[in-house]
């Protein structure tokens, strides 16, 4: 395999709005325990387009190669790796560097290390041809599953570990999904999986999005989702996921989930809440957070889309050429497609 020394890469190079342009890259330098990926695909996620935007809440190490839902073959292995060998189909988990002597990363939970950088914002993505991969981040992509359904195995664990491992759903349990998103409908069917009765809620621009949620089989509803949530026994959904980009949402979860009910807020916003949490209290509701996902959730995902069970193929709008990055950006930006991919090599 010949291994050029640039490539072209979607690099995010300032924090003002629209820092973000094609540059020429060196290929990088791996260590012991790394592996050099060949990216296939490369998915852009909402947070990519909040770079982009200028409009997140994290921070971002400029100039940085934006991209961390990606897979694609193995090019060149560290002196140290064992288990794996060039050509292999593989995807990548998100947590770049952690610190293995953190108390989180020592039971597995390495994603809350809090000293854990990821890839497109802490250290160089995968929007280009060749990035740097720590080996233990690496899962077999099996021969059957094309990549720009693999590098959807990112998004997917998120929505898996805020319905399945973060969320107590049961078969027959009435779920509603605030926000129709690639989080939003993913954790729909994730919970569609888990034998849930499942709502996805948006706004007038998102009838599209919600279209495509239908093919889940969930009921799709523009505005008002109360009709719905209180349509059993008139106490409101078991629980409420909370997937949407903005603080606001979370008084209308308060509002829909039922006494004793769960809410888990995957979805981030910066913005300040300005209202009060009793309803969580008076409730007796459980409010959880859930961010990112580890190892074993990774697994269970890769063997849901090798099942077919998972199949992420209808929030796929298209697969660009990294050139065509701007087009990709926007037709997500703008709702025209749930989910882009580019295809860098």
């Amino acid at each position: 395999m010949s291994i050029g020394t640039k490539s072209k890469a979607v690099v995010n190079y300032a924090e003002a709005k629209g820092s973000v342009e094609i540059r020429e890259i060196e290929t990088p330098e791996i260590g012991a325990t790394d592996v050099l990926l060949e990216v296939a695909n490369v998915g852009v996620c909402g947070s990519d387009l909040h770079q982009w935007t200028s409009d997140h809440s994290w921070p971002v190490n400029y100039p940085v190669v934006l991209g961390h839902e990606f897979g694609g073959r193995i090019a060149e292995l560290g002196s140290q790796v064992s288990g794996w060998k060039v050509g292999d189909r593989v995807v990548s988990e998100t947590a770049a560097v952690i610190d293995p002597t953190n108390p989180m990363s020592r039971i597995g939970l390495y994603n809350l290390d809090p000293t854990r950088k990821g890839f497109g914002y802490g250290v160089n993505g995968a929007m280009t041809r060749y990035v740097r991969v720590p080996a233990r981040c690496l899962h077999t992509v099996p021969d059957h599953v094309p990549f720009e359904q693999a590098c959807l195995t990112e998004p997917s664990c998120v929505a898996y570990s805020a319905v399945v491992t973060n969320s107590n759903v049961k078969p027959g349990d009435r779920v509603l999904v605030i926000g129709p998103g690639t989080i939003g409908i993913l954790c729909a069917a994730m919970a569609k999986i888990n034998g849930a009765e499942v709502a996805i809620v948006g706004l007038e621009a998102d009838r599209g999005r919600l279209k495509i949620a239908e093919q889940y089989g969930c009921t799709g509803i523009v505005g008002d989702a109360t009709e719905w949530a209180r349509s059993s026994d008139g106490l409101g959904a078991d629980l409420i996921v909370d997937a949407a980009g903005h603080s606001s949402t979370l008084q209308v979860a308060m509002n829909l989930v039922r006494p004793n009910g769960q809410i888990t807020k995957v979805g981030w916003g910066k913005q300040p809440c300005n209202f009060s949490l009793d309803p969580i209290v008076q409730k007796n509701v459980r409010l959880q957070g859930s961010f990112s996902h580890n190892w074993p959730i990774w697994e269970k995902v890769i063997a849901l889309m090798a099942s077919g069970t998972l199949d992420v193929k209808p929030i796929i709008g298209g697969v660009w050429e990294i050139e065509s990055w701007h087009e990709a950006f926007e037709k997500m930006h703008h709702g025209e497609v749930v989910k882009s991919v580019l295809k860098p090599s």
